[in-house]
């Protein structure tokens, strides 16, 4: 199994707004792709001083399927305009784990 990781960061004001887009579209609009191999994504928040940050953790079983949603330049993030535009900064590449183990 693979495990994408990517972060991005909000103001206060556009968190909840920076949410609900990445529930009711974003993730949604991944999860109706259908996408072999992939099987899903936690999301994860919490605020430091001045900024809210979130955490995706897409978990997909090869490589390949990682390729299949992102693209041949899989290590790139997958950010949307209309993310952009409530985001103050993000990674612009995700981070990708094999993973080892799990107990």
């Amino acid at each position: 199994m693979i495990s994408r990781i990517w972060h991005g960061w909000t103001s206060p004001a556009d968190a909840d707004a920076y949410e609900t887009l990445l529930k009711n579209e974003i993730l949604r609009g991944i999860q109706d792709r259908q996408i072999e191999g992939y099987r899903g994504t936690n999301l994860l928040r919490r605020t430091i001083d001045d900024k809210v940050e979130f955490v995706t953790i897409m978990w997909f079983d090869t490589m390949e399927a990682v390729k299949e949603f992102a693209g041949e330049d899989y290590e790139a993030a997958v950010v949307p305009p209309n993310a952009r535009a409530l985001l103050a900064r993000f990674d612009s590449h995700s981070q990708h784990y094999e993973v080892r183990a799990e107990i």
